[in-house]
């Protein structure tokens, strides 16, 4: 098992790929730390693969501070951390969009990424080890119609991934993304319902991937353990696309 005896966080943790990235770190011997705005949401998964339950709101720095702390206390110090709490928002062209529309996309999907990130990289640093994996999307590298906001947070995590790639490696602590493209998830499922704008444009892109489907969560966090784990230990400031071929330039 590649991760025995590490600690790992999960943000998001009650569903999709969050989900899947918690049962994939328990079965490589990881003690997890299964967080989700919702408790009762997290404690679901936690009772499969034997984790520990926890709120945290991303967007409030006292909610991540009080999870961290009682996750370490509980398990250890984190060594992995994995920031996949994120929102799709309102769809629509961007001439049609308000600022109150961006605003709660970019304080998950970008901003709780920093916060839960600089919770927990200094001491990752201190002690010399840490893997650290974020949850982007292609959206951030190629952009995606009607999908401004999340586009513009998602390229942020990538960028942010790269800087804390740059300061961190030489403390030993590694920092990567994944990007994933159309993954049945319950996010995407409801992106699909209907024929509206954001409907065709779901199924736009699963006809747009090299391999014609969606990918499963499951598939997402196979590259996340990949990246937390120690096979990965020469790869820092990367975007793994995991998206059936979608993003190929």
């Amino acid at each position: 098992m590649r991760l025995e005896g590490k600690t790992a966080l999960v943000t998001g943790g009650s569903g999709g790929i969050g989900a899947a990235t918690c049962r994939r770190l328990a079965a490589e011997g990881a003690r997890v730390a299964v967080t989700d705005v919702s408790r009762e949401a997290a404690g679901e998964v936690a009772g499969e693969i034997d984790g520990l339950a926890l709120e945290l709101d991303v967007r409030s720095a006292e909610s991540v501070a009080a999870a961290v702390e009682a996750a370490e206390g509980e398990l250890g110090p984190v060594d992995v951390l994995v920031n996949n709490a994120g929102i799709e928002g309102e769809g629509g062209f961007f001439v049609n969009t308000t600022p109150d529309q961006w605003d709660p996309v970019l304080e998950i999907d970008l901003r709780g990424v920093m916060l839960v990130t600089h919770a927990l990289v200094g001491g990752m640093q201190e002690r010399g080890y840490g893997r650290i994996v974020n949850v982007a999307s292609e959206a951030g590298r190629v952009g995606s119609q009607v999908a401004s906001a999340y586009s513009a947070a998602k390229a942020g995590v990538i960028g942010f991934t790269k800087t804390i790639a740059r300061e961190s490696s030489r403390y030993g602590v590694t920092c990567n993304a994944v990007a994933p493209g159309p993954i049945r998830t319950p996010m995407f499922e409801r992106l699909g319902e209907g024929d509206g704008l954001s409907a065709r444009f779901a199924r736009g892109m699963v006809a747009a991937t090299a391999m014609g489907r969606p990918g499963e969560p499951d598939e997402v966090a196979a590259a996340i353990v990949f990246l937390a784990s120690d096979d990965a230990s020469f790869v820092t400031g990367e975007t793994l696309g995991v998206s059936g071929g979608l993003g190929m330039m």
